[in-house]
């Protein structure tokens, strides 16, 4: 029977992060390391992603469409360096989003052990994630180093862009993984919506290119916010706005304490379908 303290406590997901920390490290590293096994250059695939893709995109949007970000840059790696810093933020929520409707189906093994911790799952996946988010940005900062011979100091507030990021990422992957064993159509609506959510964001052009009726409308977006503040803090060399990302985090973790709640009352139901 689940304790009701722990559907009513707000920090025991963390706590479960905290009490589990060494085995979701261990999951997650198996995880970036079997992505990768058998492949002829190994995890060096997981750099190499990210450049190519960065190659492309300045490419394709840069070249062939001729696209601008404002008047004031007119640099296609300028632009490509401007655009990966968002696709950076949605390729990290697609991973996770989309992974999250068979993480259990694909566990079975787990739901049967009574003592292990199923929660372990969804932030092992994010850890993965994160890993992947890392090798990115380090492309994405390296390039930026080239093209601009030097780097903003407000990337320091990149983690913390980042950390208030991961507390809806948690939620997503628990209510997603958790919906996943009851509804297997999941999958196909998630990658739907991740798409949809990557159009609807600031990511491949700039917020003003909406009217402003409509403008407000895109901080319903989950990713908006963080795609601004990384934006600000690796390529504009501004602060984030602390007041957007106060809220956002508030609201993040008010959706990851009721997912988690969710996920663990929905768990008892799960070897009984799987």
């Amino acid at each position: 029977m689940i304790s009701a303290y722990r559907l009513i406590d707000p920090f025991s997901p963390y706590r479960a992060l905290r009490r589990h920390f060494a085995l979701i490290v261990q999951m997650a590293r198996r995880d970036v390391v079997g992505r990768y096994r058998g492949s002829f250059i190994g995890l060096l695939w997981s750099f190499f992603n990210p450049l190519l893709m960065l190659m492309i995109y300045t490419f394709v949007f840069g070249i062939i469409f001729n696209s601008r970000w404002n008047a004031q840059v007119t640099g296609h790696f300028e632009f490509a360096i401007i655009l990966f810093a968002g696709l950076n933020i949605n390729s990290m929520f697609a991973e996770c989003a989309n992974r999250a409707p068979t993480l259990i189906v694909e566990n079975t093994n787990f739901v049967k052990k009574v003592v292990f911790p199923l929660e372990t799952l969804s932030w092992s996946a994010l850890g993965s994630a994160l890993f992947h988010l890392l090798v990115s940005t380090v492309v994405l900062l390296i390039i930026a180093l080239f093209v601009k011979g030097s780097l903003p100091w407000t990337i320091v507030f990149f983690p913390v862009v980042v950390a208030c990021f991961l507390p809806f990422m948690a939620g997503t992957i628990w209510l997603l993984a958790s919906l996943g064993v009851f509804l297997r159509d999941l999958k196909q609506a998630t990658g739907i919506i991740t798409t949809a959510l990557m159009f609807l964001a600031p990511i491949l052009y700039p917020k003003e290119f909406i009217p402003a009726s409509y403008r407000d409308w895109m901080y319903l977006n989950p990713l908006t916010v963080i795609v601004e503040a990384s934006q600000d803090v690796l390529v504009w060399g501004r602060p984030p706005s602390w007041v957007h990302l106060g809220i956002y985090t508030v609201v993040a973790c008010l959706f990851a304490w009721i997912a988690f709640a969710w996920f663990e009352r929905s768990r008892k139901g799960f070897a009984d379908v799987l």
